[in-house]
């Protein structure tokens, strides 16, 4: 493979007479261009409008991809500089280069020049596609996603209306739109939240979806949340093994929460609060549970670890669709819980976990703050706190 690494297109057109051999493409440039300038798995994996941009005509890939030839065609215009079999990296690579939509002046200019010690990503050449699915969970470093040279399929997200089909490695899965890419490794590569919902789509293991969710969560890779949101968009939250792992998911989801909470109050010297009671007026009906309390403050804190469902705003537990008129009502009661507890002169901290997760000093400093201000406001009503 080294003796085509660096000047493979070079040596081509020298085997072919120059530029007057009976080899010649009438529509190659006079002068070959030379490859330093690409990434090494760009030199090994090209695509055939790349190989025409250097000097190379369809004459001449079909003469180095013949039995027993350097050069191999890996997918419908994809060819791979080097007889071996690919790598995961060139793969994934030659996969982008299929489903990519090319620049349209690729094929007539230089793609620019990296700087000293970077590598040519060439995004260009991979508009329109992103990897997605478990191979897109593998480059995000998923340790329940099988290793990317084991998978039969990588899943590439492209737009609805490209004119492609799913061929050799390739399956494609169509969007209305793509969602912003992520780089890895120079490769384009759906969020996890994303990545996570095609393969899921693809997998009926039970216990292979619920590693994979609780992975997500328990290592910081995405909030309960988004990723509900994703397995909603995708219709995939009706599905019976789904089920069990979208609860161990959200269960999941409110312990990393709670640990993260203990963490905070822990880490940046507040006062020890009444963990995880209810509250209820003397006599009267329970006021509902938070997540943290302060007597003598009356100040509580309460998580927010419920996914949503139809729109934006935060549903019932488990997150299913049941009805947008349940997700009205289910709303509407914690919007009323809260109202009547601030009716109460009870001050309500809402702290999401993703803010737990990306911004602890600064939810610390909005509870460090409430707790200070408890001696310029009237004093709460007397409520009385139970263990939860």
């Amino acid at each position: 493979m080294s003796g085509f690494v660096d000047e493979p297109v070079t040596a081509v057109r020298a085997r072919t007479g120059g530029g007057n051999g009976p080899g010649m493409n009438h529509n190659t440039p006079l002068s070959p261009r030379p490859l330093r300038h690409l990434a090494d798995v760009q030199r090994r994996v090209m695509s055939a409008a790349q190989l025409r941009a250097h000097g190379v005509g369809a004459a001449d890939v079909t003469a180095h991809c013949r039995a027993g030839g350097p050069w191999q065609q890996f997918l419908p215009g994809v060819y791979l500089l080097h007889p071996g079999p690919p790598t995961s990296e060139e793969r994934l690579h030659g996969v982008l280069l299929y489903a990519g939509r090319p620049a349209a002046k690729e094929t007539r200019s230089i793609p620019a020049q990296p700087r000293p010690g970077e590598a040519h990503t060439g995004p260009a050449a991979y508009a329109d596609a992103l990897i997605t699915g478990l191979a897109a969970l593998a480059l995000h470093r998923f340790t329940a996603a099988p290793p990317l040279l084991s998978l039969d399929r990588v899943d590439v997200l492209v737009p609805r209306t490209r004119r492609l089909r799913s061929t050799g490695c390739v399956r494609l899965v169509r969007a209305a739109a793509l969602p912003t890419p992520e780089q890895v490794a120079g490769l384009a590569v759906a969020t996890v939240p994303r990545a996570l919902a095609d393969a899921v789509a693809q997998l009926t293991d039970a216990g292979a979806v619920r590693r994979l969710l609780t992975e997500a969560v328990r290592d910081g890779h995405c909030e309960p949340a988004a990723l509900v949101a994703e397995l909603t968009r995708a219709r995939l939250l009706g599905r019976p093994h789904v089920v069990g792992a979208v609860d161990s998911l959200l269960a999941e989801g409110r312990a990393i929460a709670e640990d993260r909470l203990h963490a905070l109050v822990r880490d940046h010297g507040l006062p020890d609060p009444l963990w995880n009671v209810d509250l209820r007026l003397p006599g009267g009906p329970p006021l509902g549970g938070v997540d943290a309390y302060w007597p003598e403050q009356a100040v509580a804190v309460e998580l927010d670890t419920r996914a949503p469902r139809h729109g934006s705003r935060p549903g019932p537990r488990h997150g299913f669709p049941q009805g947008a008129q349940e997700d009205d009502e289910q709303w509407s009661a914690y919007a009323r819980k809260r109202e009547h507890l601030e009716q109460l002169g009870i001050t309500v901290v809402h702290i999401t976990p993703k803010k737990l997760r990306d911004a602890a000093h600064q939810q610390a400093a909005v509870v460090r703050t409430a707790l200070m201000a408890a001696t310029d406001r009237e004093p709460a009503a007397y409520v009385v706190v139970l263990p939860r």
